[in-house]
């Protein structure tokens, strides 16, 4: 479709004047007001899909440049395949449940959610996200991002939930989903159990003990007086919760008698021990295999409870002792450890990280509180042998950024290994990860992975669709129950799970399939969030009509392999046996100068709404397109200020190209190819390898090799070669010219693709370009409904593209001997200058035959070519074909063109000018 609209920019003397931060707010209007989305959805009706499904940003802060980086790399995807022949929607999404925006209303509103009714409470939690799913929203529009922005995917919207409670309603009914007693990362501060993806590593320092457990049982083995079992641990608040101590069953074990008493440790960390510890080895008394040691028994060295011997492939002897303290309920190889010895399961700790009744003398302590006190009582009970502090990697909540533990408490989980083995072979086989490496990475992450803790001990989320049973506690998931709730949730949300009372939510008649009964409690858990987002391929692509599954493209940061890319792949393998995507595409962080992550918290993060406010979205547009963004990626203020060069640079051209063609008609002033000028025709060829060249670059996401690219085809292959040739004919030939018109139809087709190249780099400036660009036929109303260039066959000369190889070498050649003409003095501006060549051979018939051109093409004014072997001894020789003398050149300069002509001074009607600018003179009077 075509239209006779133009987008109405303020005019200046002459356009292109910049200013980006003025320009853009009314290009950004002119594409709201005409709705340029729709239009470009419907003009690609039709053709072939290209998906990329949008990773849901979460809804609870202004943006930074980490989801700008992230916004403007699909947006440049999207206009390219769009502008290529492809339908490409771009639906946006945003992640809006979970912990964060809890807490935020929470603070914001000064709500105490343990006395707000539940469905205020999430209202307001909703309130509170919508609000920055709009702040984010203009925030994205001002990037110069293309979506359909009025109709996004919010994960709290009805339809979303109705159907990601159908994925876990389908994962359940295939044996995927489980509720076990296990230890799993919890956070006290934010009183919830927390997925794999949710911890971050960060520096913290601990208490490091080395502590005596007194051997009860030796199994005879040795003489159990003064003879300690050492273990060293960092966790010292989990020692009440302590039931056994593991050794490997193939290390080799020492007794080392140290002075009265006598310590068991593993024979390979004996010496390291005694240098830490401080104390001397007097004798190894004995030697053990690990195995032999099993079933020993020692004394909990705080409480009255028996600390069993047990062995294990866990254990390292990487550092500490070689002998584990083993604590089922905070760790999660202790948990494993010891269900094979069935010893209890104790976790002496709350929700909130106190120490409960469980705990003994340690109740009502926090479990940092109760470090301090349990190191006191080893030391008083004689039974600590060394205390020190270290610093090391401990895991973190990504909220709340405080330290966690392991906790072991009753939870939902998604068995992984129900569908590991498929999940594998899809990234191995199914799906391209960009860079390769990605690959490796999330395979190690599948592989590796426990099961998925998906519960959590909050309200704003999707709530956990299970009931139990009111008379024998039967955990009910059924088809029955799944599809009641989706027709409830797809009208009223998920709310309607806290505001109807069971029965409602149940089918009618429905009875526990154990035991009969028609009485039901519900789950007060709800999902994690990776679930909510992971369920998006079920909830977006499956249901929208604009999309498919499975998906063209993923694209997120690095971080995402064990966020939304595991998260994704794991409910859609569980549920369709499918990758949710054929392509995933990874970015890495943006660091400061430093090579330091950018954030808050350091305060090196740069505004993106500030750069935009001060340089325009288009430099930020570049930034992104300029950087190698599968590594992290550097912006600070030196960078920022590097690409308004370029931008700049990128301008001056267009608007120079602009400048050189308003009395241009490309439907009747066009020269036909064979036509043109042989230097115009260069040009087009030199045009032709650029949009080869940047087409596959776009097609690999490779935009630095875009951007590197046209920026490289402006300063070499325009400015330093094509237009400072041209100048010459554009500015004193006559106007009418077929010289001239040659050269203005390159140019035409030069800044015409140019501009269309940069599209989904600069959709701004380009748009700005496409307003004052002539066209051959009824023009389009935004440039982003043009059609993308195409290399043109009639343009591929190889002889030409040889032969000006030679000419543009010689021009270098000729450059270098005026440079030392004019420090010599022998000549200032390089029209003063007269070039003799002393040729022979290949050299000089491409001499002779081009000897018209030669002047305009070395910007001289005069040129003669003679026999190589004539040369004065004193002229540079460049090959054993060339030698090249600079002269001051005959006559005297013309007013009109600055070229010397001897002519100049003969037309006594025009004395200043030479031979050529009379005849324009002359023609156009």
């Amino acid at each position: 479709m075509e239209y006779d609209k133009t987008l109405n920019l303020p005019q200046t003397e002459f356009p292109m004047r910049g200013n980006l931060p003025k320009m853009e707010p009314s290009v950004l209007e002119f594409w709201e007001k005409e709705n340029i989305y729709t239009h470009i959805q419907k003009a690609n009706a039709g053709k072939a899909k290209f998906i990329l499904h949008d990773g849901p940003p979460y809804a609870n802060g202004n943006i930074h440049l980490g989801t700008t980086l992230n916004k403007i790399l699909k947006d440049i995807i999207i206009k390219y395949k769009s502008m290529n022949g492809f339908d490409a929607p771009y639906i946006p999404g945003w992640d809006t449940h979970g912990l964060p925006i809890e807490i935020q209303a929470i603070k914001n509103l000064k709500i105490d959610r343990s006395t707000v009714d539940v469905v205020d409470f999430r209202n307001q939690c909703a309130d509170y996200a919508r609000k920055f799913v709009d702040v984010q929203k203009s925030s994205f529009k001002r990037l110069g991002v293309r979506g359909d922005w009025e109709n996004p995917y919010l994960t709290l919207n009805p339809e979303f939930e109705a159907a990601q409670i159908g994925v876990f309603g389908e994962m359940a009914e295939k044996g995927y989903i489980y509720k076990g007693l296990k230890p799993v990362y919890w956070c006290s501060d934010c009183e919830t159990a927390l997925a794999e993806a949710e911890v971050e590593y960060q520096n913290k320092k601990s208490a490091s003990i080395f502590v005596k457990f007194p051997v009860k049982d030796s199994k005879k083995l040795f003489d159990i007086k003064n003879t300690y079992v050492l273990i060293w641990t960092t966790t010292p608040w989990t020692l009440p919760a302590n039931v056994a101590i593991s050794l490997h069953p193939n290390f080799t074990y020492v007794l080392a008698r140290v002075g009265e008493e006598k310590y068991l440790v593993a024979k390979e960390l004996i010496d390291s021990v005694a240098e830490e510890c401080h104390f001397f080895v007097d004798e190894i008394m004995m030697e053990f295999q690990g195995a032999d040691l099993e079933y020993m028994v020692c004394e909990n060295p705080l409480l009255n409870r028996d600390s069993l011997v047990i062995v294990g492939e866990h254990v390292t002897i990487d550092a500490g002792t070689g002998c584990v303290h083993t604590a089922p309920g905070h760790g999660a190889d202790d948990f494993i450890a010891c269900q094979k010895y069935k010893l209890p399961i104790i976790s002496p700790v709350n929700n909130k990280g106190i120490f409960t009744e469980e705990g003994q003398q340690f109740a009502g302590m926090s479990t940092q509180g109760a470090n301090k006190a349990i190191i006191q009582q080893l030391e008083d009970n004689g039974l600590l042998l060394k205390t020190s502090m270290i610093e090391h990697q401990y895991p973190h909540c990504w909220r709340c950024k405080k330290p966690i533990i392991y906790r072991a408490t009753e939870q939902w989980f998604v068995s992984i290994d129900g569908f590991r083995k498929i999940a594998l072979e899809a990234i191995q086989n199914d799906v391209v990860w960009i860079p390769a490496w990605g690959k490796e990475r999330i395979h190690s992450m599948i592989a590796d992975r426990g099961d998925w803790c998906i519960s959590r001990q909050r309200k704003w989320g999707v709530p956990i669709p299970i009931f139990y049973c009111s008379k024998c506690n039967e955990a009910i998931i059924t088809h029955e129950t799944i599809a009641k709730l989706q027709d409830i949730f797809k009208i009223e949300g998920s709310n309607a799970w806290y505001a109807r009372e069971v029965s409602e939510l149940m089918p009618l008649e429905f009875k526990c399939p154990k035991c009969g009964n028609q009485h039901f409690t519900r789950e007060s858990d709800i999902m994690d969030v990776w679930f909510d987002s992971g369920s998006s391929h079920a909830a977006v692509l499956d249901i929208n009509p604009q999309l498919a599954f499975p998906a063209d493209l993923y694209l997120e940061g690095s971080d995402q392999h064990r966020g939304w890319f595991n998260s994704s792949l794991c409910t859609a393998i569980a549920t369709k046996g499918k990758a949710p995507y054929k392509s995933v595409l990874t970015h890495g962080y943006v660091v400061d100068n430093r090579g330091r992550k950018q954030s808050k918290s350091l305060g090196n993060g740069i505004d993106p709404l500030a750069v935009i406010q001060k340089m325009g979205a288009d430099i930020l547009r570049l930034w992104v397109a300029s950087s190698d963004y599968r590594k992290d990626i550097a912006c600070g203020d030196d960078i920022l200020k590097q690409m308004t060069e370029t931008y700049r640079k990128l301008r001056n051209t267009s608007r120079f190209l602009l400048s050189c063609i308003p009395d241009f008609n490309p439907v009747k002033d066009e020269i036909v190819y064979a036509d043109l000028c042989e230097i115009d025709q260069w040009a087009l060829l030199r045009l032709n390898g650029l949009i080869d060249k940047v087409t596959t670059a776009y097609e690999n996401y490779d935009f630095h090799i875009v951007y590197h690219g046209i920026h490289n085809f402006c300063v070499v292959d325009l400015s330093s070669i094509y237009l400072d040739i041209i100048k010459d004919r554009l500015y004193c030939s006559a106007t009418e010219s077929k010289e001239r018109k040659s050269a203005q139809t390159a140019i035409y087709e030069i800044i015409y693709n140019m501009n269309l190249l940069l599209v989904p780099i600069l959709a701004y400036t380009t748009e700005e370009i496409w307003n004052y660009l002539p066209s051959k036929e009824k023009k389009q109303i935004s440039v982003q409904l043009a059609a993308w260039p195409k290399v043109q066959l009639a343009y591929q000369n190889n002889q030409l593209a040889e032969k000006w190889d030679s000419l543009i070498s010689i021009r270098e050649d000729v450059a270098k001997i005026l440079e030392v003409a004019r420090q010599n003095k022998i000549i200032g501006n390089s029209l003063e200058a007269k070039i003799v060549f002393y040729a022979s051979g290949k050299t000089k018939k491409l001499l002779e035959d081009e000897f018209n051109n030669l002047p305009t093409y070395l910007i001289v004014s005069q040129v003669s070519v003679e026999d190589f072997d004539k040369a004065p001894d004193a002229t540079a020789e460049i090959t054993a074909e060339l030698k090249i003398l600079a002269l001051t050149a005959d006559g005297q300069k013309c007013e009109r063109c600055w070229n010397y002509s001897v002519f100049v001074g003969q037309d006594s009607e025009h004395p200043t000018l030479c031979q050529r600018c009379l005849g324009v003179i002359n023609n156009n009077s």
